[in-house]
């Protein structure tokens, strides 16, 4: 390919993951063994392309997730600040139903554009997009050409593209970004963003 083209993936799992524990902060929890088996299957489908640098947040768990995807193309991971998960507030590190509730209560008012709404005295998804399209747009400073890997987090992800590449909501209800579910945006300067989502979770976009 000529141009640049982006790969947004989210982290392997976590313990963390399994517990329904809604963690943010950084460093957070290392992956599990299927985490790590993921990880490898991610390097294995990114291995034909022409990767040219690999990110991750702040977090132990998209480190980890993107290392075997850098070392499969001689490349180190590079920590970028901004790609890191949407800051829980008051639910940082709990479970249970109330606390998930709480959680997809605020999800779903982001779903039908009440972007300023909060978690209980965490990030809104104004504050989340700002620095995380910011991030981006720092990585892209950066190259002109190639693949760009870079790894992050589920919930960022929702709000974060469709303020990168609008087109996504052609996806109608963008499903759930599993653990190394992949978003792959490509660099077009006939959109007001920059960029235009190509593929959401294998859903092609063109």
């Amino acid at each position: 390919m000529t141009g640049l083209r982006l790969v947004l993936a989210r982290h392997a799992e976590t313990d963390a993951n399994i517990r329904l524990v809604l963690d943010s902060l950084p460093p957070g929890p290392p992956l599990t063994e299927l985490g790590r088996r993921q990880a490898d299957e991610l390097a294995e489908a990114l291995a034909v392309e022409p990767v040219a640098a690999v990110y991750a947040s702040t977090a132990l768990r998209a480190q980890q997730t993107a290392q075997p995807v850098a070392a499969r193309h001689g490349l180190t991971v590079e920590v970028a600040e901004g790609l890191h998960e949407v800051f829980m507030g008051d639910l940082e590190g709990t479970t249970g139903e109330e606390s998930l509730m709480a959680f997809i209560a605020v999800a779903k008012a982001w779903s039908v554009g009440e972007l300023d709404r909060a978690m209980p005295n965490g990030e809104s998804a104004l504050d989340a997009i700002g620095r995380f399209t910011a991030a981006i747009d720092g990585i892209r400073a950066r190259h002109s050409h190639g693949v760009i890997v870079a790894v992050t987090h589920g919930a960022v992800l929702q709000v974060g593209v469709p303020a990168l590449a609008p087109n996504v909501m052609d996806v109608g209800e963008r499903s759930l970004v599993p653990n190394t579910g992949r978003i792959v945006l490509d660099a077009d300067e006939t959109t007001p963003t920059g960029w235009r989502c190509v593929s959401w979770i294998g859903t092609r976009l063109e």
